[in-house]
């Protein structure tokens, strides 16, 4: 797995919404790493096996992190214009994660990041609150250091300009909380992550047919109720929106179910006590996986230890719905209730985050 930094243009969606001043006569995008859908916390799932009997194998574990790749996430991000920590805040931490999926059958051109989460751990780290943007957020997107930006866009059009740091800007900016951290996974690996754990349980709310699924025909359907999802479904559940009317907003919602499955799993015995089960799912992980220059995973996982999944709560972004901006149908942010929100956590108070919203 590579992670360059080396940016696509962003596609025709974007293209078709630039302002006059801006040129849109550019050369074709070359073939790069495109970003999609998905994202696994590995951060936490290592966390979880480390603080699990396992703190006597760290220099096996400090060995997964000295090779996990590193992504210049802050060198472009101009430091006066970052928000500042709040007193009582300090301790705490935000890491951005960001998904992709070059196994994607609907990556066809750009670079983009289709899943986005602003993950809050208080300093106690009693507890995580992860918090889902949807991905056509409109919002104001400074410009980047190339000149591409500098006006308001979908989210995700973020990274299409100025790749990792020009997201961090991005997100800092809508929200006015410091991002310390970012960690971005590859959803080519994610199959092997859940089949390493011998599947993963998830309970169907409500029985579709995913017609962009990794079969060969392209097809799959859930029926409703709990079932085993091995890799391949797994993946195709978490990634679907076409079939829901609500779009990405279920497909949030089947993303923080896996997320929770996989969490799950992997605090269970069976993982624990299986060295050679135990080997293949951290290998994978952490193939799977890219962090800033600074983030120490082992670190993280050892104040982390005690985490479980009951202590996660899963939020989303507060919007008002959808609606058109030009050709483009975007997600609109409910903005007093999003600052509410977002300045909650910019201050560490976990209380006033889940008074605001309920976890999903």
């Amino acid at each position: 797995m590579q992670y360059r930094q080396e940016y696509a243009e962003p596609e025709t969606e974007f293209i078709a919404a630039q302002s006059p001043s801006e040129p849109t006569t550019e050369a074709p995008p070359k073939r790069r790493r495109r970003w999609r859908k998905v994202v696994l916390i590995t951060f936490v799932v290592l966390a979880l096996l480390t603080g699990s009997g396992m703190v006597a194998g760290g220099l096996y574990f400090r060995s997964i992190n000295s090779g996990i790749e590193r992504v210049d996430a802050f060198g472009n991000v101009p430091e006066a214009e970052r928000p500042q920590v709040a007193e009582k805040a300090k301790g705490a931490m935000n890491i951005l994660i960001l998904g992709s999926d070059t196994r994607d059958p609907e990556n066809t051109g750009g670079s983009r990041t289709d899943t986005i989460i602003l993950a809050h751990l208080p300093k106690d780290r009693s507890s995580a609150q992860l918090i889902s943007i949807p991905r056509d957020t409109w919002v104001p997107v400074p410009r980047s250091k190339e000149g591409r930006g500098g006006r308001d866009a979908k989210i995700n059009a973020s990274f299409a300009w100025g790749g990792i740091p020009l997201m961090v800007q991005t997100v800092e900016k809508f929200t006015g909380v410091r991002i310390d951290h970012v960690t971005m996974v590859d959803f080519a690996g994610f199959k092997e992550i859940v089949d390493a754990l011998g599947g993963i349980d998830i309970t169907v709310e409500k029985g579709f047919t995913s017609t962009h699924s990794l079969n060969p025909d392209s097809r799959r359907t859930f029926k409703a109720g709990t079932q085993t999802f091995d890799g391949a479904a797994a993946l195709d559940y978490a990634r679907e929106r076409y079939a829901f009317a609500d779009g990405d907003f279920s497909r949030i919602k089947h993303q923080q179910q896996v997320i929770k499955a996989i969490l799950d799993k992997a605090a269970s015995g069976g993982t624990l006590a299986n060295p050679g089960k135990l080997n293949s799912f951290v290998r994978a992980t952490a193939n799977a996986v890219a962090v800033d220059e600074s983030m120490s995973l082992v670190d993280l996982a050892m104040e982390l230890r005690h985490l479980r999944s009951g202590q996660l709560g899963f939020y989303t972004c507060p919007t008002k719905g959808t609606g058109m901006m030009g050709t483009e149908s975007v997600v609109l942010a409910d903005v007093a209730k999003a600052r509410t929100l977002f300045d909650a956590v910019r201050r560490d108070s976990v209380d006033e985050i889940t008074a605001n919203q309920p976890s999903s």
